[in-house]
């Protein structure tokens, strides 16, 4: 193997060995606890513009297998301790590597992910960059580096129709801000036909589909970028019931007039605690987020239903009175338990006319 150098913008390098496409990017560097589903991380669109770093030292060891896939891999480049070049498992199609190098992302193997996620959660979230040689004393390129935009990047441009599995009950509206495919699975499995629509649709084009419910998706960078999507789901709020997830959690408390925050190195993995307020209960979640909505900018305006059961941010909203809820975490999974997948029953109890379910 070629050598590699990650370079963080705080100035620390770390020398590895290149994996993946020949190249070298620039992007924020974020770590992910998972220990499973690499491929559902690598093709998660909520990942764009951004080097995904694996906390877990061994990786690709179950090969690639298309049928887990997400959506399409937008990441700037993959940082993993060890890269298993032999994959075992009868669903694998072929190995990690050859991924990488079809989708243009490049990466890095044999550094040290434990001493550079303890700098993360030190230091906070950074830009770093993967380079063949070192660049010059100069890093403003990775310093300055920004990843606006990544919305409008992932979004399906097209409107596209997914039909329900089995009797078909409820037709839902999916707005698609970088949506995972496990959410179209999940309202299909359910008896609902799908109706995928970009991210600039207007609630006047959503409205006039006929449809029983909207489903707002999840998706990469700042929410408060999103100004148009804001604006067009205040309108769309009390019309129909609303299920938000993610980046669609973000923006419903925005439209709402709600506040949200940068985190310090966000809540990425397949195992994240978040606790129910209603009953204490705790559940163990799929999350990939660096930004959360400010609890304290929501009261008067929603009720809080879900905290982070470690820093105990905010991971669910209630709006009685709108028809509309929405959750930080990722119910759809993907990979990740599935503990939380009642909340698509809620949401199509709610279509189904029996209130906030």
């Amino acid at each position: 193997m070629e050598k590699a150098n990650l370079v963080l913008s705080n100035g620390m390098v770390f020398e590895g060995q290149a994996i993946g496409a020949v190249g070298e990017s620039i992007g924020e560097l974020v770590f992910t606890t998972g220990m499973v589903g690499y491929m559902e991380t690598l093709t998660d669109p909520s990942y764009a513009g951004q080097i995904i770093m694996q906390t877990f030292p061994l990786i690709g060891n179950y090969g690639v297998i298309p049928e887990d896939f997400e959506g399409d891999c937008f990441a700037r480049g993959y940082v993993v301790r060890e890269l298993c070049g032999q994959p075992s498992n009868f669903r694998s199609q072929y190995e990690l590597d050859r991924f990488l190098k079809g989708r243009g992302v490049c990466g890095i193997c044999g550094v040290d992910t434990r001493q550079i996620t303890r700098i993360i959660r030190e230091e906070g979230v950074m830009n770093a960059g993967i380079f063949y040689e070192l660049p010059a004393a100069d890093l403003s390129d990775i310093q300055t580096y920004s990843c606006a935009g990544a919305v409008a990047l992932v979004s399906h441009r097209e409107k596209r129709v997914f039909p329900a599995q089995g009797q078909e009950k409820f037709t839902v509206a999916l707005i698609d801000y970088g949506a995972k495919q496990n959410i179209i699975r999940c309202l299909c499995a359910r008896g609902c036909k799908v109706i995928s629509l970009p991210f600039d649709v207007t609630a006047e084009e959503v409205l006039s589909l006929g449809v029983d419910g909207v489903m707002l998706s999840n998706g990469p960078g700042d929410p408060k970028e999103n100004v148009r999507a804001i604006a067009e789901i205040k309108k769309l709020l009390g019309k129909l019931p609303v299920f938000g997830i993610c980046l669609g959690h973000q923006l419903t408390a925005l439209a709402l007039g709600g506040d949200t925050v940068k985190l310090k190195y966000g809540h990425r993995g397949a195992n994240q605690p978040v606790k129910r307020l209603s009953d204490g209960r705790c559940f163990i979640t799929s999350q990939n987020h660096g930004y959360a909505v400010v609890s304290e900018s929501m009261k008067g305006k929603g009720v809080l239903s879900y905290i982070n059961a470690n820093d105990f941010s905010c991971e669910g909203l209630d709006y009685p009175e709108l028809g509309c809820f929405t959750v930080q975490f990722h119910p759809e999974a993907a990979g990740g338990p599935r503990d939380t997948g009642f909340l698509f029953d809620r949401f199509i109890s709610m279509m189904g006319g029996k209130g906030n379910a």
